[in-house]
């Protein structure tokens, strides 16, 4: 049995929405308090309240230090850099599994911001993000989801406002350049509301947690909590979802999948490239491009592309406009794959995700998130073959799970 928490997002994310979205499943909002001031950052109060937004009702959280609001959208906040926040992370009596998500959403942040802004993630000014209610918005939600124990946290598409927002840095599109950032690679859908639905904050705590885009969902719900934003949308709740469920690993690893490819010879090998990740990015299983000697002596290459039934269409259209090729072959194979589950091991870098392997019930293979090692490489400015080999040497000591 496994227990996983999926969010499904309808009107954004934020770190307020996430944590009151915890708290609506049962988290015990006085214990995460008292975590929360052992910050050093005063007297924090999570001012728990069930709102309704178009008809939905859920938890709404507001954040209160030494019995005054905390909003870091008014006034003048301090410009806290990666390595303060860290620190009062880690002078803090937290779990240290609370202590590592929290800084490793913070990195996750401190990244996004300094590709955005063309600095180094050490030299980077958190503005919103460094107040204390960001803190304790971000901070709260990784203590709450340590308090529920889960062993994989699954991420719907999320949807994404229009227009502009100011921040410190004056006027950005929305949403933020961070966020967007952050967000790569990840199923969005673009909406018509003219306000940030997913702000950093909460594309921080969400990327960290799922790390990867995953396949729908079996089991049995168990629990489900509604966090509330304070804006009203124009045509959507401002909520966002989170079910707890108990899943059971499929007994069958045998399934059915396609195969497309064809022969190419003259199309450039840096579009042949580009088009392999893009297959990825569509949900393709694997893509891969083979050397081959076609007809007339000419060199060219065998694009290979695995995918399931329902992508095909995706599949077909990329290749079509993408390459030169005017035909494509395809048919039905069956793969076998492991059962796989995620876990987290600590290293001297930070945290990072290891896949986990199954075959007849044993732990067969274990593999370090290769984005988690380049992202804490960068952060530590390390090579990303000491963060990996690190991760590998953690791993070793798991045992079956």
């Amino acid at each position: 049995m496994m227990k996983v928490l999926r969010f499904d997002s309808i009107g954004g994310a934020s770190g307020d929405m996430i944590l009151g979205a915890l708290l609506d499943l049962g988290v015990d909002a006085r214990s995460i308090e008292a975590a929360l001031s052992n910050l050093g950052l005063g007297e924090i109060r999570l001012n728990h309240e069930v709102g309704v937004s178009r008809g939905l009702s859920g938890s709404r959280i507001l954040v209160t230090v030494d019995g005054e609001q905390a909003d870091s959208g008014k006034g003048h906040h301090p410009h806290r850099h990666l390595s303060d926040i860290c620190a009062i992370i880690d002078g803090a009596a937290l779990s240290e599994r609370a202590k590592a998500i929290s800084k490793a959403v913070f990195e996750r942040l401190a990244v996004a911001e300094a590709s955005v802004h063309g600095t180094t993630p050490d030299k980077i000014h958190f503005h919103e993000v460094g107040a204390v209610d960001s803190i304790a918005d971000i901070v709260g939600a990784c203590l709450a989801l340590d308090n529920l124990q889960v062993d994989e946290v699954r991420v719907g598409a999320l949807p994404l406002g229009q227009g502009t927002i100011e921040c410190a840095h004056g006027t950005y599109p929305c949403p933020a350049p961070a966020t967007v950032e952050l967000l790569k690679g990840w199923t969005v859908e673009q909406t018509g509301e003219p306000f940030e639905l997913v702000t950093p904050t909460g594309a921080a705590l969400l990327m960290e947690w799922a790390g990867s885009i995953t396949s729908p969902l079996s089991g049995r719900i168990l629990k489900t909590g509604i966090g509330l934003g304070r804006r009203d949308l124009t045509a959507r709740p401002n909520a966002i979802r989170a079910v707890l469920m108990e899943s059971v690993a499929r007994e069958q690893s045998r399934e059915e999948c396609l195969v497309v490819e064809c022969n190419i010879d003259d199309t450039s090998p840096e579009l042949i490239g580009s088009l392999l990740q893009q297959l990825i990015d569509a949900g393709a299983l694997d893509a891969f491009s083979t050397p081959v000697q076609m007809k007339k002596q000419r060199p060219g290459v065998l694009l290979t592309v695995l995918c399931r039934a329902c992508d095909r269409d995706r599949v077909l259209d990329l290749i079509f406009r993408e390459s030169t090729t005017f035909g494509v072959r395809e048919h039905v194979t069956s793969r076998t794959v492991l059962e796989r589950k995620s876990v987290s091991v600590e290293t001297p870098y930070g945290r990072v995700q290891i896949k986990l392997g199954y075959w007849k019930d044993s732990l067969v293979t274990r593999s370090p998130e290769m984005d988690d090692c380049v992202r804490l490489a960068k952060v530590k400015s390390v090579s990303v073959r000491e963060v990996y080999e690190s991760a590998v040497q953690a791993a070793g000591d798991l045992k079956n799970q």
